[in-house]
């Protein structure tokens, strides 16, 4: 999975759509492979944007939560733990 994606799921406050459409450019960057398309790409390149982006806020409101929910500070804080782990293993 590409670093860049976050969890999206179960979250307080909930996801916004802002966040789900950040999620969604960085997929379709992905597959695309690139961060700007061509000119003649851009509209095929912003229909696959908001495409990926309504099929991401319909399975959001689909699943179920699971668990306490997430806060984006508490995410925050489980990168910051993982990366000083990922710090202190490198020689």
């Amino acid at each position: 999975m590409c670093r860049n994606i976050r969890v999206l799921h179960h979250f307080e406050p909930p996801t916004t759509k802002d966040e789900m459409r950040d999620a969604a450019l960085q997929y379709v960057r992905k597959v695309a492979g690139t961060t700007k398309p061509a000119a003649r790409d851009e509209k095929a390149f912003a229909r696959a944007v908001e495409q990926v982006a309504i099929a991401t806020e319909k399975l959001l409101a689909a699943l179920e939560p699971r668990g306490n929910p997430r806060t984006r500070e508490g995410e925050r804080e489980k990168a910051r733990a993982k990366w000083a782990r990922r710090s202190a293993a490198m020689p």
